[in-house]
């Protein structure tokens, strides 16, 4: 039997907690009129943004550091951290293999080309997928409560 590194808490409890705190005001920006959202002196377009991608590099921060933890599981692309977490059971696959993958998709389009994003399309991220995040932060929450589910231990 392979001993394996434990998962440190410390690594993982606090982006949880940010997560959580960045998704509470996601939804009270998205409760915001769409004009009052997208009023450039008010800002809020902009803490969305930064809000969502710092989730999103959250989640991909707890992905890697639960998959280095797994022979066979280390990867530093978010497309196939998303992946492996589907193969290996810490997220159902389904979840993983769709809604996760577009999430990196996500996290990249926010890095890369965030001049290009409108306040249409990060309300329309607000409306329809912070669930997604809570599907996150769910199974994660499962992962330490029960490491020995996933074969994993926790310091």
């Amino acid at each position: 039997m392979i001993k394996r590194i434990p998962l440190k808490s410390q690594s993982i409890i606090p982006r949880l907690d940010g997560i959580t705190k960045d998704i509470k005001k996601l939804r009270e920006i998205n409760a915001l009129s769409i004009v009052e959202f997208s009023d450039e002196q008010k800002g809020y377009f902009d803490i969305a943004k930064l809000r969502l991608r710092e989730s999103l590099e959250g989640i991909f921060h707890i992905g890697a550091h639960i998959l280095s933890r797994i022979e066979g599981g280390r990867t530093t692309e978010y497309k196939e951290i998303a992946k492996k977490l589907g193969e290996f059971g810490i997220i159902e696959k389904g979840f993983a293999n769709n809604v996760l993958i577009r999430m990196a998709g996500y996290r990249n389009r926010l890095t890369h080309f965030y001049a290009e994003i409108t306040s249409e399309e990060i309300r329309q991220i607000l409306s329809e997928h912070l669930d997604d995040f809570e599907i996150f932060l769910s199974a994660i929450k499962q992962v330490l409560e029960s490491p020995q589910k996933f074969d994993l231990t926790i310091e």
